[in-house]
């Protein structure tokens, strides 16, 4: 199958689809904390979590969401025009705040014209009853997809990370979110210590199963002034060469159904605290390297993947 230019599902497609044209993310910081940094579900975050909570991009959080709205939208006009939006509440854990104070940041980011839909970054175990019904209620106002940090499947891996709760709670979230017809996001890193190919391969399959709409797919970051980067220190953990991340990137690509939307196939941590690998400061390189390795193997003419292993029923 073939979307646009693309041999993939890609989120520019999609988004071309829905609304026309380009849209792009703003990303927003609603000034939250996290249950794994309060000392509710831990006290140290995740292992590889910076002090930004993930959110090192967002806007400042003491200014109000129309104004971090109003700045997003300079930086981006300074590159290329658009006119369309996804407001995306990034940093931290989005719906973890009294629900009056959530639909207050929520409906001041939804009520800008030219934000077309609406992108919560959480944690599956801050999904309360409350929390459920406002995000019923704002969906009927603009399209609300909630992104959750699942990273793996695999438990001994979560427990190293710190990643705080069980699959089982991943799994009860995404079935209450889709029943009240909230779309999802799931973030999954690659390279994490102690996993292989194939148990990366096993978290995609998995999700696979899963009723979810979306996927952004994530190297592993070495950080400064992070545990990881302590154990990286210490320990010496290898990471991967760009060559072997474009590789997994595309065997990843083949196991996941094309329903699922990749929002993300990379990321480009803070220069200024990355520390390990260097080479993913370049994002474009890295993208462009993958598109010319797809075409290398014959995938950009429209074939696709043809060793896949999704239920082309789901």
């Amino acid at each position: 199958m073939f979307w646009g230019e693309k041999p993939y599902h890609s989120l520019d497609y999609e988004m071309k689809q829905r609304f026309g044209e380009k849209v792009y993310r703003l990303s927003l910081n609603g000034g939250m904390t996290c249950p794994n940094r309060d000392g509710t579900a831990g006290t140290g975050g995740c292992i590889f979590c910076s002090a930004g909570g993930s959110g090192d991009f967002a806007a400042p959080a003491v200014l109000p969401i129309s104004e971090q709205l109003r700045m997003q939208k300079e930086l981006i006009a300074k590159k290329r025009p658009v006119h369309k939006y996804i407001a995306y509440f990034q940093a931290y854990t989005n719906t973890y705040a009294p629900v009056e104070y959530l639909e207050r940041i929520f409906l001041e980011a939804i009520s800008d014209p030219e934000v077309v839909a609406l992108s919560i970054a959480t944690r599956p175990d801050c999904l309360g009853d409350e929390v459920l019904a406002l995000l019923h209620r704002l969906n009927r106002i603009k399209p609300v997809w909630v992104e959750l940090g699942l990273q793996t499947i695999h438990e001994d891996t979560a427990r190293f990370i710190r990643r705080g709760y069980p699959l089982s709670c991943f799994a009860a979230a995404v079935t209450q979110l889709r029943a009240i017809g909230i779309e999802v996001i799931v973030h999954v890193i690659l390279g994490l210590p102690g996993e292989d190919r194939d148990a990366m391969l096993q978290t995609c399959n998995y999700l696979n199963t899963c009723d979810i709409q979306g996927i952004k797919l994530q190297l592993l970051h070495i950080l400064k002034h992070t545990d990881l980067a302590t154990y990286y220190t210490e320990t010496g953990f290898p990471v991967m060469t760009q060559e072997a991340y474009i590789t997994l990137l595309i065997d990843c690509m083949e196991q996941l159904s094309p329903k699922i939307v990749i929002h993300r196939l990379t990321g480009d941590g803070p220069g200024a605290l990355l520390i390990a690998p260097l080479w993913s400061q370049s994002k474009r390189a890295v993208l462009n390297s993958l598109h010319a390795e797809l075409k290398r193997r014959g995938t950009w003419q429209g074939r696709l993947f043809t060793s896949v292993h999704y239920d082309t029923q789901r």
